[in-house]
C-alpha cells in the first residue's frame, strides 16, 4: 500500500495483528490505526507513555470488543 506508515507495534507479537489474521478484527482497524503509524491508537499511546500493554481484546480506541475478550479468554483456557 503507497504511503502506508506501518506502525512499528503491528508485528507478529500484536494483539490486533493476531486478531485480523484469525478473521475476528474488521480490516478498517488496521486500515485507520495500524497502518496509519499508529495515529490516535490508545493501545500504543498507554504502552509508549505508561509500559502499559493492553489485553488482545482491546480496541485502539480503547474500547472493549466483546468477542474478541471471549477469543482470548478461549485461548488462554485451552
Amino acid at each position: 500500500m503507497p504511503g502506508t506508515k506501518v506502525c512499528r507495534w503491528y508485528n507478529e507479537t500484536s494483539g490486533m495483528k493476531r486478531a485480523f489474521d484469525q478473521g475476528l478484527l474488521e480490516e478498517r482497524w488496521i486500515t485507520e490505526y495500524c497502518l496509519n503509524g499508529g495515529a490516535g491508537c490508545v493501545r500504543k499511546k498507554r504502552f509508549e507513555t505508561e509500559g502499559y500493554v493492553s489485553p488482545d481484546y482491546v480496541l485502539p480506541d480503547g474500547t472493549v470488543d466483546e468477542r474478541l475478550r471471549a477469543w482470548v479468554q478461549g485461548r488462554q483456557a485451552g
